[in-house]
């Protein structure tokens, strides 16, 4: 079984509409309503693939109840959401159908009380016994600690299951610490982390910092990965027009299902580029392309080399 780690549920919304005109009242030509949150993106990929995933993380309040009904019955998927007293978040996506951008509104999310985190703790060290690999995505909710992160990696690691740290700003300046095991951030985040704009340089600088590999999103011209057995660079043969929204859940889905395969790094690079470029074909984040994929993941280019042993 996978785990994945969503700290901040959220119910995603998206909206289509023609043509997006700030300060205009515009007519909604599609509604999709989705759970949401980065792990639990994640997950569905990862049940879509065929493997046994669990999600956790907190739950609350009626969008909450939501969340949990939309998750009841997906095949290969697990709730294992803790309940808090707060309300889980609404994320709004609002698609332009003319110029094909999105633009995003994330709400905060609740306030996790002392018990409540304490309760979640409970819960994830008795998921680890089963889990092959734990994937801890995306942003704090308030009252969360900002080294919450490091904390979990660290119990991971103590009952020997991998780690995959997929996040931004605090969080990841100081979940790297823990040393994950996989850092997966896109090239905003990493330059946030290291202060360097040239991706190799900062992808190295991530890596001295404690993550055992780093592999950075680098949008449209696919993955950067530097790890302790070589470099590589994997781009996919060509640029697919849509909604990149959720596209690096989806290569976080490929970099955890094939680690739990054995896989080598290059065919994880190759698989992760593949899902998160054919994921811009789907309305909403979670979902891919699977015809699309299968076509493409042969086409995938990954270039660089083993580290010699």
């Amino acid at each position: 079984m996978i785990l994945t780690v969503t700290l901040n549920t959220a119910l995603d919304i998206t909206y289509r509409v023609p043509s997006l005109r700030p300060g205009a009242s515009h007519r909604v030509a599609e509604v999709t309503e989705r759970p949401g949150g980065k792990g639990v993106n994640v997950a569905r990929v990862l049940a879509a693939l065929g493997h046994e995933v669990t999600v956790t993380g907190f739950s609350g309040g009626a969008t909450g109840r939501i969340l949990r009904e939309r998750l009841t019955g997906v095949p290969c998927l697990t709730d294992a959401l803790v309940p808090v007293s707060g309300t889980t978040r609404r994320t709004v996506a609002v698609v332009d159908g003319r110029s094909g951008t999105t633009t995003q509104l994330n709400e905060p999310g609740p306030v996790i009380g002392h018990a409540e985190w304490s309760a979640f703790q409970e819960v994830y060290e008795d998921l680890l016994a089963a889990a092959s690999a734990v994937a801890l995505c995306g942003s704090l909710p308030p009252g969360v600690p900002v080294g919450a992160y490091a904390g979990l990696i660290r119990t991971a690691r103590a009952a020997g299951v991998p780690t995959l740290l997929d996040t931004s700003g605090a969080a990841l300046r100081r979940g790297v610490a823990g040393r994950p095991d996989i850092l997966k951030p896109n090239a905003e985040e990493l330059a946030g982390l290291t202060g360097s704009h040239e991706p190799l340089r900062a992808t190295q600088e991530a890596r001295r910092r404690g993550a055992g590999a780093v592999v950075a999103s680098l949008g449209p011209e696919g993955l950067l990965a530097v790890t302790g057995e070589g470099r590589w660079r994997a781009a996919p043969p060509r640029r697919l027009r849509g909604n990149p929204t959720g596209a690096g859940d989806s290569a976080v889905a490929g970099l955890l299902s094939a680690l739990v395969e054995h896989r080598p790094w290059p065919d994880r690079l190759a698989r992760a580029v593949a899902l998160s470029t054919t994921t811009v074909l789907s309305p909403t984040a979670g979902d891919f392309d699977r015809a699309a994929y299968e076509e493409l993941l042969t086409g995938v280019t990954v270039t660089g080399e083993a580290t010699a042993a």
